[in-house]
């Protein structure tokens, strides 16, 4: 396919994006949305023109609602209304405040209380609570808008709303039309992951965003031909920015119908970009080569690697077609894989690249909109997370004897702060720069290499450093482990190296735990091998049971820490 030449249009604030794509890609499809009715399935196409003139009826009839300058929360599963509803509150209403959808009930209105919502949009599922919400005023908000076409005493309907408004518009309504925008104002509110009492809620202006896209448009070729899975929980950082980049590029967008439909939706769509976490494309490694073990292939497929790379070397790419079978797996489409949220196995990224599917990783947090750095076509296959975005700075502060110190962020993409907790912020952000908690080194080549994080850091005793994700990932390349956690456990005054390990069942079938647990050992006991005393894995914990993650995937360490304790203290 021909480069795409890269346009690096500074674009102020979100709406000055989708006002720009609404034009240029005006007949192209920006959203495939499935029908599942009577059994029969069909597909609504929505085009950008239309995308742009629902939004701008949702927004007129918002504020006819009384919502201008207002906080409007969104809770549902990934779908085009939330798209719709986030981008008509934000471009010309007020300050949009994401859910997670993977909330309990009492989570959800604590998160209401802490936002001073004023209006809720959330889906069919959640109308129950919202009944109770409304019953007993526990929160601000007055107005309650159902995404879904039923008809409810008191709520409004998001369907409804938007004809009301198109109507209005018609007549000469230009208020949401031509409503300023402050680009530097907090016009989102962004629960960072964790539950709701220890979770700060990151507050985001249409600059940050704005300069986030424009900062990832090098790193990150999109083509209005794409067609994009938004798998990525539109609730978190990347999942919401992310929709926006695919936006300003015409791409067509769809939504995946659950974990276990994945490969089946990129078959069905013919995906062609698929962003997510590295928990899925590991698993779906995994299953590749499993494939080609169980078939006597893996000669062939290294021997495929070997000349495709070594063609690769002098020009000429044939990886794709030698690698048909596998891509054919992935729907035949597949071109792009983006990695984010966590440290990808450097395997699997090395493998899908050799395939010929272009898979890269980046990092970023909530409180940088999000993205910091990422890796392109130069930085592949070092390890690391790839170089700065060219619109921030990234240093690293307070270095050891190694180079590895905190990594610090400054540019246009940091957050305004948390939201009612100066404490906190003044915690992180210094003199313009954002102190992450993660630490890194840069790389010969100038790339930023992850270590950890600063909290999770074993410190022995004897003033030894050891870095969890280090050992993680290599305990990861076992081929049972579905995931796994490396702390210290407390043994006296010093601390233990542990690691809990998560297996999958179906790699044991018919062996019994005890003899799951030796042959675990004894791979640990290889690795232990390859490194220095120090680091050695004294306890493991051996269970098939998953870990407790935030909905993106991440496990949640020291929640895991303190179970394992309470655990053993019961035993």
């Amino acid at each position: 396919m021909k480069e795409k030449k890269i346009e690096f249009h500074d674009f102020q604030n979100v709406r000055e994006i989708i006002r720009n794509s609404v034009e240029k890609f005006a007949d192209k499809t920006a959203f495939t949305i499935k029908i599942n009715k009577d059994k029969n399935v069909s597909y609504r196409k929505i085009t950008y023109k239309k995308l742009g003139r629902q939004i701008d009826s949702l927004g007129t009839e918002l504020i006819k609602q009384g919502l201008k300058d207002k906080r409007v929360a969104v809770i549902s599963k990934n779908r085009y209304e939330w798209v719709l509803s986030y981008l008509a509150v934000l471009n010309g209403v007020g300050i949009v405040v994401p859910l997670d959808k993977g909330l309990p009930d009492q989570e959800i209105i604590s998160s209401l209380q802490r936002s001073r919502a004023d209006a809720v949009i959330f889906e069919e599922k959640y109308l129950e609570l919202m009944k109770q919400i409304k019953a007993e005023q526990c929160t601000n908000v007055k107005k309650f808008i159902i995404m879904d076409d039923i008809e409810e005493k008191g709520f409004l309907n998001l369907n409804q709303m938007i004809k009301d408004g198109d109507a209005s518009i018609n007549s000469g309504n230009r208020e949401y039309l031509d409503a300023k925008i402050d680009n530097d104002k907090m016009s989102v509110i962004l629960f960072t992951s964790g539950t709701t009492s220890l979770a700060k809620a990151v507050m985001l202006s249409h600059r940050n965003i704005a300069s986030n896209v424009t900062g990832m448009r090098p790193y990150y070729r999109f083509y209005d031909t794409d067609v994009n899975m938004a798998f990525l929980p539109f609730h978190h950082t990347f999942g919401s920015t992310g929709i926006v980049i695919m936006l300003s590029d015409g791409v067509n967008n769809v939504f995946c119908d659950g974990l276990r439909y994945i490969q089946e939706n990129l078959k069905e769509y013919k995906v062609s970009v698929f962003v997510c976490v590295p928990l899925i494309l590991e698993a779906m490694h995994k299953r590749i080569m499993k494939t080609v073990e169980k078939t006597g292939q893996m000669k062939k497929l290294e021997k495929g690697k070997k000349i495709s790379n070594s063609l690769l070397k002098i020009g000429i790419d044939v990886r794709r077609k030698i690698f048909k079978n596998i891509i054919d797996e992935l729907g035949g489409k597949l071109r792009f894989v983006i990695s984010g949220a966590a440290a990808l196995n450097k395997q699997v990224g090395d493998d899908f690249n050799a395939f010929g599917i272009y898979t890269v990783q980046g990092y970023g947090l909530t409180e940088t909109s999000p993205v910091v750095a990422a890796e392109d076509e130069k930085t592949l296959g070092h390890g690391t997370v790839g170089k700065p975005l060219f619109n921030v700075k990234v240093k690293i502060d307070n270095k050891d004897k190694d180079g590895i110190g905190e990594i610090a962020v400054k540019g246009p993409s940091v957050m305004l702060g948390y939201y009612e907790d100066e404490e906190a912020t003044n915690e992180v952000l210094k003199d313009g720069w954002f102190y992450t908690g993660d630490l890194a080194y840069y790389d010969e080549h100038h790339c930023i290499k992850i270590t950890g994080r600063k909290k999770s850091v074993i410190v022995l005793k004897n003033g030894k450093n050891i870095y969890p994700e280090e050992l993680e990932n290599l305990i990861s390349e076992l081929p049972y482990v579905a995931e796994n956690m490396v702390f210290g456990y407390p043994k006296g005054d010093d601390l233990i190296v542990s690691a809990k390990i998560v297996y999958n069942k179906e790699f044991f079938k018919g062996i019994s735990k005890d003899e799951i647990e030796s042959k675990i050992w004894d791979d640990i006991k290889e690795i232990n091998a390859g490194l220095t005393k120090f680091k050695h894995i004294k306890k493991i914990i051996v269970t098939d049971e998953p870990m407790i993650k935030t909905t993106t995937a991440k496990v949640k360490r020291f929640e895991e820490i303190d179970k394992i304790l309470k655990e053993d203290k019961i035993r």
